[in-house]
């Protein structure tokens, strides 16, 4: 695997998820559809993802490692090339499941790919740092492209060259990979996932993920509304404060990940936790909002190496037949926490006051401590 491509790959799919928020008027505009029938959207792309999560370790298997990773990008390529394309409303939202499951399928598969490597917590770190790094320029190609009134679906035109540029690097970077699929050593191929789950690691493994990212989306989403209305700050500030949230995220994975070969990953993860929750105890005692916001961005700070670490263990906790199908359910639970915790956190403050939202991230990190706990006994 091309470490290049593989970073460029993450910018790709960070940026396809950082213009949509950008884009949203446009399209709803061009289909004359409102808010909730737009969010169907979410619900489309989801069930293609998850779909992707259940099926990445069987699809591996049959295709090998570079045709699974060039039919990512066909179908990543097919899925902006459709929403360019402005089809009637219902095959959009079908687009968007093939999207999802392309998506899926290019985070299941060089996350797997990469977790093999030596260094590999470093270099998992590096890769969703990547992904940071797009979800931030996303925002700025969408934009940009709309002030040139070149309307939203360049921005996709845009995507899909890009995507079809990285097509190209894998299938010449891969060329001297090709290779039979694998198949697995024993047990029918359609079991793969079966007995991944009976692994008890994966589901300490997942379980974390799935807190972690409720933790991680539940602040990015609803600080801005704490800083503002339980801190009384500034606007402007507070806007600034979340994105140094979502900035020391990605500078957590390009700083911390040079100390994992160091601490090692156990250490690291103890550490990490250790620093999510003094962040969030500073945000929750001090009163004022300058005292609130450097404990947030400790918070992601400490946040950011924590997914691709988990991802780093997983070799270490199934064999290397199940490991594509391992990755994908931990995805597939991580993507549920994003989902779930964060609509359980506006509902939560919205009856108890936004005063609530650093005891409830605190309560998930508790969580995370408690399976880090009996991940690492389960390891031992």
């Amino acid at each position: 695997m091309h470490l290049v491509l593989a970073f460029l790959a993450f910018i790709l799919i960070g940026c396809n998820d950082g213009v949509l928020g950008v884009l949203i008027p446009g399209i709803r505009a061009s289909y004359h559809i409102n808010a909730a029938t737009f969010s169907w959207l979410f619900l489309f792309f989801s069930a293609g993802y998850l779909g992707a999560s259940f099926n990445n370790g069987l699809l591996m298997v049959k295709l090998g490692e570079r045709h699974f990773l060039l039919l990512s990008m066909v179908l990543f390529v097919t899925g902006v090339g459709l929403y360019s394309l402005q089809p009637p409303f219902a095959l959009f939202l079908c687009a968007g499941t093939l999207l999802g499951f392309a998506v899926g399928m290019i985070d299941a598969g060089l996350n797997a790919s990469i977790a093999s490597l030596p260094r590999n917590a470093t270099l998992l770190n590096y890769l969703h740092a990547f992904y940071g790094l797009g979800a931030l320029l996303g925002p700025l190609l969408a934009s940009t492209l709309l002030a040139l009134r070149l309307g939203w679906q360049v921005t996709y035109m845009t995507l899909g060259g890009l995507a079809l540029l990285i097509l190209l690097g894998l299938w010449f970077a891969l060329k001297e990979q090709i290779q039979p699929a694998r198949q697995p050593s024993s047990g029918p191929t359609g079991n793969l996932l079966v007995e991944t789950l009976r692994l008890r690691g994966v589901w300490l493994a997942a379980f974390f993920l799935l807190f972690y990212t409720g933790t991680e989306v539940s602040l990015g989403s609803w600080s801005y509304s704490f800083l503002t209305v339980a801190r009384s700050g500034p606007a402007f500030f507070s806007a600034w404060v979340v994105s140094g949230y979502w900035c020391g995220l990605t500078l957590g994975r390009l700083i911390l990940a040079n100390f994992a070969p160091h601490l090692g990953l156990r250490r690291l993860i103890t550490l990490c936790l250790a620093g999510v929750g003094a962040g969030l105890l500073l945000v929750w005692t001090l009163p004022d909002f300058w005292g609130a916001a450097p404990g947030l961005c400790l918070v992601g700070f400490s946040l950011g190496p924590l997914f691709p670490t988990i991802i780093a263990l997983a070799p270490q906790l199934v064999p290397a037949r199940l490991l594509p199908s391992a990755i994908g359910f931990l995805a597939c639970l991580g993507s549920a926490g994003a989902s779930f915790f964060p609509w359980l956190a506006g509902n939560t403050v919205q009856r108890v006051g936004f005063w609530f939202l650093p005891p409830f991230a605190l309560l998930l990190t508790a969580g995370m401590l408690g399976l880090w706990s009996m991940l690492v006994r389960q390891k031992a």
